[in-house]
């Protein structure tokens, strides 16, 4: 189906949201949107509503169609899920799956003990995602940490995949050449503004997966223009001592993925079956302490990013018993892991 078609497929309801949704607190305001919680109420479940003006929208039409378009294809258990679409004479309303576990970086650095294991296991449920976007020919575009979230605050919470603002689906009228993303993750090829493909977000996975294992990403200058051409070289280091206690298994298999030519770099379906992945290479051994500690030097949150009302969540949330987050001690120490989240859906 073609993507403008696609786009309309899923008709927005005219009906006002307010008779199936109760407004809560605002989560977050952005610069053409905010974020409401709210609870059905039917079911009392709570959801993230994406309220966007639609005079935000003027010029940006066809971004927001292309979103909803690729959004209202996918289901899949770690992907972000848009679950409903509301239309009013002044307001376009997303209604998303409100995902409550925090973001990547946060656990990391909360958790005691971690090693190659889980940060195998990590990108395992990443590949499984892109690898089922881009077996239906859609291509992300722009997965970084920040775009990966825990499902909840338990313990062994599955990873979600978020942010489908810049993705596309391929065929869709145009090669894709339009250089997208976020400089430290972005593929070489699109950096030469070179015709590129769904290898990018596999290269995007290698430098995640790099990250995972060391703490600090593996292209970085303060000058964007060195920045990117280091990334266009594909030069990068296993520094020492970081790297001394990571597995031969690990560096290859980021290798493949951080593969210069996208022709030869491993596709998902090739990462899957990489020992490192698919077998027992991964190693046991406690890494927490230096990876938390580079994390927490070269990722240091922009808290001017976080104007959310967390304390409005975890009223609600312990108003209408979630036992499962309100009964979790990571989550009665950092009440806001539960709303940062939330910062991927302020885009317009």
């Amino acid at each position: 189906m073609p993507l403008d078609e696609d786009c309309h497929a899923w008709k927005k309801k005219t009906t006002d949201i307010k008779e199936k949704y109760d407004f809560k607190d605002v989560l977050g305001t952005g610069a053409f949107s905010e974020v409401v919680l709210a609870e059905e109420k039917r079911t009392q479940k709570l959801v993230a509503v994406k309220c966007i003006p639609k005079k935000a929208l003027e010029g940006k039409e066809n971004s927001i169609e292309n979103e909803i378009a690729v959004l209202h294809k996918i289901k899949h258990t770690n992907i972000v899920s848009l679950e409903d679409i509301f239309e009013s004479k002044s307001h376009l309303y997303l209604v998303m799956q409100l995902v409550s576990g925090g973001e990547l970086f946060d656990r990391i650095i909360e958790k005691g003990f971690y090693t190659e294991k889980d940060a195998s296991k990590l990108i395992q449920q990443i590949l499984d995602a892109v690898k089922y976007l881009h077996d239906m020919g859609i291509v992300h575009r722009d997965l970084k940490p920040e775009n990966l979230l825990y499902y909840s605050m338990d313990e062994d919470s599955k990873i979600m995949i978020s942010d489908f603002g810049l993705s596309k689906i391929e065929g869709s009228g145009s090669v894709m050449s339009t250089a997208c993303g976020t400089p430290g993750y972005v593929a070489p090829e699109v950096l030469a503004q070179k015709p590129y493909s769904k290898a990018v977000d596999c290269w995007s996975i290698g430098v995640i997966a790099y990250i995972l294992l060391c703490g600090y990403p593996p292209f970085y200058d303060e000058n964007d223009a060195k920045l990117f051409e280091q990334i266009l070289k594909a030069e990068y280091e296993f520094d020492s001592p970081y790297w001394d206690d990571i597995s031969d298994s690990a560096k290859d298999f980021i290798v493949h993925l951080m593969e210069k030519d996208p022709s030869i770099r491993y596709t998902c379906e090739q990462a899957l079956q990489h020992p490192w992945i698919a077998g027992d290479t991964a190693l046991d051994k406690n890494i927490h302490e230096s990876v938390s500690a580079q994390i927490k030097k070269n990722f240091a949150k922009s808290k001017w990013k976080q104007a959310f009302n967390a304390t409005a969540v975890v009223r609600h949330m312990r108003r209408l018993q979630l036992d499962a987050l309100s009964n979790c001690p990571t989550y009665r120490c950092h009440p806001t892991s539960a709303v940062s989240p939330l910062i991927w859906l302020l885009d317009y």
